[in-house]
């Protein structure tokens, strides 16, 4: 089985500096990545399936929307990937909590698949699967 953390995202400051066209926000900001986090598991499996545990589980609900699938599944589709994953996330992340668990997650299936795939790192694909995928997945 592979392992790849997905750690929190903790920012220091955090200001909004104008608008861009696109509707998002310009920011300045500082962020750290402290050695806490959830952790996400991959083994061999026929199809891409998620299971989630940990104390911070209960708050996921429906597996079909879940960052770590659309991350998987856009990867898959992308690189015409025939090849399945079983995918466990380890929970230990508040829901909702504002330090990026979520992005953190599907960033971190996204490193664990490429490698569990034996997919070169491509940083342009990954990154517009990443931003595709939301604002913070990339960071």
């Amino acid at each position: 089985m592979d392992t790849e953390p997905a750690r929190a995202k903790v920012n220091l400051f955090l200001h909004v500096t104008g608008r861009r066209e696109d509707g998002y926000h310009m920011l300045d900001s500082l962020v750290v990545f402290p050695d806490i986090g959830d952790v996400l598991h991959a083994s061999p499996a026929a199809g891409l399936s998620l299971s989630v545990i940990g104390p911070f589980a209960g708050g996921l609900h429906g597996e079909m929307d879940n960052l770590v699938l659309r991350a998987a599944r856009a990867l898959a589709a992308e690189l015409a990937i025939a090849e399945g994953a079983q995918l466990m996330l380890e929970k230990r992340l508040p829901v909702a909590s504002g330090i990026g668990g979520g992005s953190a997650d599907a960033a971190a299936a996204l490193r664990l698949l490429c490698r569990f795939w034996s997919i070169p790192r491509d940083s342009g694909v990954l990154a517009r699967i990443a931003l595709g995928l939301g604002a913070d997945v990339p960071v």
